[in-house]
Order: C-alpha cells, then sequence, then structure tokens
C-alpha cells in the first residue's frame, strides 16, 4: 500500500534530537518508528508499551527519588556491583 497518510505532531526539540540520535544508531528513520508504533498499536488493539496509573508504593518511590535528587543525596554507582555491596552493607548495618 502506498504511503500517502501524513502524520504531523509537536514535541519538544530536545526530546525530538534526542530520539532521532537513538533512531540513528538503531538505524531506522522516524517514518520506519511511527510505521512500526503504529503497528504494533493496532496489532496489540493498545499501546504497545504499559501505561498505567503508579501504584501507591511507586508513587512513594518516585517521591523519594524526586526529594534526594533536590537534596543532592541521590546515591549513583559505577557498576551493579558496587549498587549491590553498598545495598548489602545498608542491610547488614
Amino acid at each position: 500500500m502506498a504511503k500517502t497518510a501524513l502524520l504531523q505532531a509537536r514535541i519538544e526539540p530536545t526530546l525530538k534530537k534526542q530520539g532521532e540520535e537513538v533512531l540513528r544508531q538503531i538505524g531506522i528513520s522516524n517514518t520506519e518508528f511511527m510505521t512500526m508504533t503504529f503497528r504494533q498499536l493496532v496489532m496489540r488493539q493498545g499501546l504497545p508499551f504499559d501505561a498505567r496509573i503508579p501504584n501507591d508504593e511507586t508513587i512513594a518511590a518516585i517521591r523519594e527519588y524526586e526529594s534526594e535528587k533536590r537534596a543532592g543525596t541521590l546515591s549513583t554507582y559505577d557498576s551493579p556491583e558496587e549498587m549491590f555491596a553498598d545495598i548489602a552493607g545498608e542491610s547488614d548495618g
């Protein structure tokens, strides 16, 4: 079938640039991405990813993350091993 329908969307320029860079690295165009997304939408009869209202536990985790990020106390790690060692140290102490 000929591709003759036009789809336009307005998004933040930074998001567009970042998304296009990911697609470039994968090797697909914006058009190919949108076609794949719409095919999945039709095939699944819904969004091709989970879109749910977060439960109370998830909301609490998001708020904790945002609070730690604002306070500058958010832990970061150079490797999964470092993170797990920190977790083990916290739970043992």
